[in-house]
């Protein structure tokens, strides 16, 4: 399963959560949104087709920020930022992600 994929499932389990993924693909950075599932890039197009991956495989997630949803860009509310893979991945497991 592909990471974004497993971040994908891990919002379906905590819809309360948004997550903000920083990451670099082919070497140029990107921001993705997660939410309920669905993600979308905040600095490239995204595919309309939802089995398009927005994060490849090649891709490098550099951090993961778990904020509380409703998201308000002007006033996050951080409930942890600057996670590693290695950081979320126990609380993806916890979520039987």
């Amino acid at each position: 399963m592909l990471p974004i994929t497993r971040l994908e499932q891990y919002t379906l389990k905590r819809p309360q959560e948004v997550l903000l993924v920083n990451a670099t693909i082919d070497g140029e950075e990107d921001a993705i949104m997660i939410f309920r599932g669905f993600s979308s890039s905040l600095m490239r197009p995204t595919a309309t087709d939802p089995d398009v991956p927005i994060l490849p495989a090649t891709a490098i997630i550099l951090t993961i920020d778990r904020l509380q949803g409703p998201y308000n860009p002007a006033q996050p509310k951080v409930i942890e930022a600057d996670l590693t893979w290695a950081k979320m991945a126990p609380l993806m497991e916890q979520a039987g992600v």
